[in-house]
């Protein structure tokens, strides 16, 4: 993918939910919320300080990570749907 983010921000692929519950419905997709898991697919190189100093980003590629029900800008590159958001809007890394 030819596409890498500015400064703090991160893009990310949602991590798509299970299609059955635990008692085995099957939920059909107008039923299902966005998931807030998703994959990091590129990290921008870091805010940076007033100072100029850089801030490292604390994610990686390939990590993943949980984020607000709403953060993030939805786009689609190479036919694929991802999120475009700050690190900050970033929760936690699971794993």
């Amino acid at each position: 993918m030819a596409f890498k983010p500015l400064h703090d921000r991160v893009l990310v692929k949602r991590v798509e939910s299970d299609e059955k519950t635990k008692g085995g419905l099957i939920i059909p997709d107008s039923a299902k919320e966005k998931p807030a898991e998703g994959e990091v697919v590129s990290v921008g190189e870091g805010a940076r300080k007033d100072s100029g100093e850089l801030i490292a980003p604390s994610v990686k590629e390939g990590d993943r990570v949980l984020f607000g029900k709403w953060s993030g800008t939805e786009v689609t590159l190479d036919g694929q749907e991802l999120l475009i958001m700050k690190e900050s809007d970033i929760m936690g890394i699971i794993g």
